[in-house]
Formats: C-alpha cells, structure tokens, sequence
C-alpha cells in the first residue's frame, strides 16, 4: 500500500514537472510580429498579427477598419509598438504581446515613428522635411536631444543602428544613385558601402554587428544579399526568381526573415543567414510587412524585469 502511494506521489510530480517545463519552452518560443492587409475592399486597412518563428500559432491581435502596421518589438520587453491612425492622424502606439493594454505614445515619442538601439535608448528616424528630402534624425528614447544627422539635399532614409549604439547604416541617393551608407552616430564620417549603377535599399544590422543585410537590384529582381558591416564580402542569399526585400535578422543573427513575392502576394520568408533553407512562414493570400525589429527571442534577449528596464519603456512606465 506504501509502495503504491509512494508510486502515485512520484508519477504526479512528474506530470507536473513536465506540464511547467512545456509551458516555461512554449513561452519561450522565438516569435515574429507583422501586419497584413485583411480587407480587400478597404485599402487603408492593415492589421497586426504575431506567430511563432516556426510557423505555427498565429495569433490575430488588433482588428478594426484603421491602418495598424510598422510593428515591432520594444527592447528588452515583450511589448509591441506599432504605427497606426486609429485615433485620426498617425501615431505610434504600444500593446501586450497578446493585442491588449493598448496605449497611444506621447507625441515627442512617437510622432515619426519609432526604430530603436538595442539597448533601448535611442531612436532613429528617417523623416520627410518641410525642403521635400527624407533626413535622418536621432533622439534619446525619451523624445530628448533631437537632432538632424545627414543634413543635406540628398534623399537620406531607412535607418539601422549598431549594436554598440556607435553607427548608423543608412540609403542615400547622394551620389545620384541609392546606395548603402555608414557613417557615426553624430553623422561625421558617412562612407558609401555599395557602389554600383542599381538601387540598394532595406539595411539591416545582424545583432552580432558583424554583417548589414539589405535589398538590390544588381541582379535583375529585387533580392536579398548580405555584406560585411564594412562593405565587403557582398554576397547574394536569395534565388528564387521573384520580388525580395526587406531582410530582418533573428536576435541570435542565425536567420534573415524577408519578405518574398508569391503569385501577387508579398509573403514572410525565413532562411538560414548563408540563405540556406528559406521557408514561406505565413502562406497566406495577403500582402505582409515586417519591420527591422520583427523578431524577438526571449532565449537570446531576455525580457528584464520593470525595475531594470531602460529606455523607452522604463521612461515610458514613468510617463
């Protein structure tokens, strides 16, 4: 009788055991935030979505008749911001993961946009003047020391930061081509990376800082090519015969998720970050966005307590 006790008491701890070590692995499943456009008879409508990095669970999370796009993941936390008119004009808002607590952003916040460092503390932005050229300007994460980093009557635009937070790769048409820039984060020192007679675009910064990936035409159709961070070693990822753009890495710089055209549809694809094995994520009949800061991986960047949080949100929680 003891022995059959003792048996039950051993078998219920591990049941348990188990139960809370699937659900501490599924919480930590690597995830990826996009809008897709929903409502074919409204042009203007787009929505925000989330689904696991391998596929499967996607969750639908805003659902009205306004424009919700340009989504991304807040350093550090598992908070969503995203652009959207809901309230009128554009603005940038900022929701659970799971769609709920939405909360629009102070103006001197969100106005533009928001593209930040990875620690949170700075935002980049790329923004149309009154002169009718895209700039690009920089600003602490509180909407403090706003500043204007290119300057110049050349179209600058799609910012990406360093990981140290000390360079800014950059599109610019300056030299009446768009290329691919780096300069430092004060704007001195700006050095053309791409050189050639055809349109680069969509930089993005691995978080090892050690490669940008981006878009050309070089090659005919837009695909996807990656470089060292100083220009050399480009390389071609994509090959597949169709429109790419719009490379994103994962937080552990092993994968590029991109956007990849699939009959008439823009469709996310994911593919190792030397382009092997590349996989359409979403599969679905509907045009998608993603952002630079798409991806998030509580295995790579943990989310930190509210306490030890800096940046956005902390000044956010504050607000």
């Amino acid at each position: 009788m003891k022995r059959g006790f003792l048996l039950f008491i051993i078998f219920t701890v591990v049941i348990i055991f188990c139960a809370v070590t699937f659900n501490a692995q599924a919480s930590g499943q690597a995830k990826i935030v996009f809008s897709a456009k929903t409502d074919i008879n409204n042009d203007d409508s787009s929505e925000i979505f989330v689904v696991d990095a391998d596929g499967s669970n996607i969750q639908h999370l805003t659902d009205n008749q306004f424009s919700d796009g340009l989504a991304g993941w807040l350093p550090n936390s598992e908070k969503i911001t995203f652009r959207s008119n809901r309230d009128g004009m554009f603005a940038s808002y900022i929701m659970d993961s799971d769609g709920k607590n939405i909360q629009r952003l102070p103006d001197e916040i969100g106005k533009y946009g928001t593209l930040w460092s990875y620690n949170g503390k700075k935002i980049a932005l790329g923004i149309y003047n009154l002169d009718l050229n895209y700039e690009i300007y920089i600003m602490d994460a509180d909407g403090k020391n706003f500043r204007n980093l290119t300057n110049n009557p050349a179209q600058d635009y799609d910012p990406t930061l360093s990981p140290d937070g000390n360079k800014v790769a950059f599109v610019s048409d300056r030299n009446n081509k768009s290329g691919i820039y780096v300069m430092d984060i004060d704007g001195n020192d700006a050095k053309l990376l791409t050189d050639n007679p055809f349109s680069d675009a969509y930089p993005a910064w691995s978080p090892d800082g050690t490669k940008i990936a981006f878009a050309s035409q070089r090659d005919g159709l837009s695909n996807i090519y990656v470089m060292d961070a100083d220009g050399k070693n480009q390389k071609r990822l994509t090959y597949n015969n169709t429109v790419n753009y719009m490379p994103a890495w994962s937080p552990d710089s092993k994968k590029i998720a991109f956007l990849s055209e699939v009959w008439v549809y823009f469709n996310i694809f994911v593919m190792d970050a030397d382009g092997g094995n590349p996989i359409n994520l979403t599969d679905r009949h509907e045009n998608e966005w993603i952002t630079q800061q798409c991806w998030f991986d509580p295995a790579v960047s943990p989310v930190l307590p509210e306490g030890k949080q800096t940046g956005l949100w902390g000044w956010i929680k504050k607000w």
